[in-house]
């Protein structure tokens, strides 16, 4: 069992291990001991210590050092020595969940906790069964979806040959090309493969984080469709979502993956024939996407990229995106109420703007066969008028200034620091 959150001392480690705890998380601390002053601007690129920022004057900034997080860890686990021998304890295994040894009346008595029952989590377990962990928990990797595809891959694998494979899916089949992608970007790093050198087709119903963090050259169909976290980490790959077959209902009026598709997303394409659930690509940097319609948040902190969504949107579209473009087919005229226009501006569709959004729909159809992609399509430069381009105004501030500065043969670099400057 592990447990986080506002371990700062050796005290919260015993604290935590009496109550049943193993493993113990610490963000905040090492934070801080790296630096860190605590102006929660980190999603704003300013941070003044350097820490969380691609600011190359603030980054100047920066004087920590692993030593310095080595030290404080050194500490924390001196002062745990100490409180153990105070118990009478050897060792962590023999502490843990010993939750008579914890001094909590002074605690349950004290006015902020009053109301609250702590029973279940102070209880001690009268049973012979062991209190902490004392198996390792078999994770099943052994029998992976993916451990037989690779070898039947091998030849794509090693020596970039092509290679076609069919596959049924069901629910429990989870994070399908994943080991694959492993494989590929161990062999060959962060440029993969070429384009289509594995192409996986799958039908059914498939398990959570399809697609999951795949590199270039694979490519991923599923006829059928799929839990959570579709294209979670993307990084180069490709993934087609479609209805199977013979389906008699509207793909675009019925959800085909989960929410969260497309988390942290860095590279390639996602074309989903069919409606998303809420948060999709939420902090995408740079995968490209269609999808048609979506649910609450879409686009929630997207950081590059583009997305194009040929349906209704969700309330809170846009919260916190600092990068990248959305093109949304605005059907029924009121996606700016349910768009959250706090750091984007809502812009008309022409020009290059048409001829992009226009060649990511060709690249739908062609994936999906979409039925909507095909009507915009045809419809050509009059359907500009019913989308949407949503652009952030920090990202159009520094596209003009790095335009400008290619224009004077200035420092491109230089001047994307004077608009994170203000």
């Amino acid at each position: 069992m592990q447990t986080d959150g506002q371990l700062k001392t050796g005290r919260d480690v015993i604290v935590a291990a009496l109550l049943g705890a193993e493993e113990f998380g610490f963000a905040t601390a090492p934070l801080v001991v790296s630096g860190c002053v605590m102006m929660r601007v980190c999603h704003l690129n300013t941070c003044p210590v350097g820490i969380a920022t691609q600011d190359p004057v603030l980054r100047a900034r920066f004087t920590g050092a692993p030593e310095f997080v080595v030290n404080f860890f050194r500490f924390i686990a001196e002062e745990v020595r100490e409180y153990m021998a105070l118990l009478g304890f050897r060792t962590m295994d023999e502490m843990i969940g010993m939750v008579d040894r914890l001094n909590m009346r002074p605690a349950i008595e004290h006015w902020k906790a009053r109301g609250l029952d702590y029973s279940a989590m102070l209880k001690e377990p009268f049973t012979p069964s062991p209190r902490r962990r004392v198996e390792a928990q078999d994770h099943g990797l052994d029998r992976a979806f993916d451990r037989g595809l690779i070898e039947e891959c091998r030849e794509a694998i090693v020596h970039r040959t092509p290679v076609a494979v069919e596959r049924a899916v069901r629910n429990v089949d989870r994070a399908i090309g994943t080991m694959i992608g492993s494989e590929v970007t161990r062999r060959w790093g962060g440029d993969g493969l070429p384009d289509d050198t594995i192409r996986l087709t799958c039908r059914g119903s498939a398990g959570q984080s399809f697609g999951a963090f795949i590199p270039r050259g694979l490519s991923l169909r599923l006829e059928g469709d799929a839990n959570d976290y579709v294209g979670k980490g993307l990084s180069g790959g490709r993934i087609s979502v479609v209805p199977p077959a013979g389906t008699p209902f509207a793909a675009e009026d019925n959800v085909i993956v989960g929410n969260v598709a497309l988390y942290g997303a860095t590279g390639g394409e996602a074309f989903i024939r069919g409606i998303a659930g809420e948060r999709f690509a939420v902090r995408n940097s740079g995968a490209t996407a269609v999808v048609e319609g979506v649910g609450d948040h879409g686009c929630e902190y997207m950081t590059g990229g583009r997305v194009v969504v040929l349906g209704r949107t969700g309330r809170n579209f846009a919260a916190g995106m600092s990068g990248g473009i959305a093109y949304v087919l605005d059907a029924d005229g009121a996606f700016a109420a349910r768009c959250n226009r706090g750091l984007v501006e809502l812009e008309a569709v022409d020009g290059a703007d048409l001829e992009e959004l226009l060649s990511i729909v060709a690249r739908h159809a062609a994936a999906t066969g979409s039925a909507v992609a095909t009507r915009i399509l045809l419809e050509g430069a009059a359907a500009a008028a019913r989308f949407v381009k949503v652009m952030p105004a920090d990202y159009k501030r520094a596209l003009r200034a790095a335009a400008d500065a290619v224009a004077a043969a200035a420092s491109t670099a230089d001047a994307l620091v004077q608009v994170a400057h203000g």
